[in-house]
């Protein structure tokens, strides 16, 4: 049970992540900042993402 919730906890963050991916990508920030923002969410998913949540670019990115 618990490697379950484990497994569905990882694809939702890994779904979060390319979806605040995909919204730093479409954003009108400067190339520079578009790959350091993409590192940071890649190199540290959970912290990169709530970083990116705050303070991150934007993009018209819908799902």
């Amino acid at each position: 049970m618990g490697s379950i919730l484990n497994s569905l906890a990882g694809l939702i963050i890994l779904a979060l992540d390319i979806w605040a991916i995909l919204n730093v990508i479409k954003s009108n920030a400067e190339i520079g900042m578009k790959v350091l923002w993409i590192l940071l969410i890649v190199l540290l998913p959970v912290i990169g993402l709530i970083i990116w949540a705050i303070a991150g670019p934007r993009g018209d990115v819908r799902i």
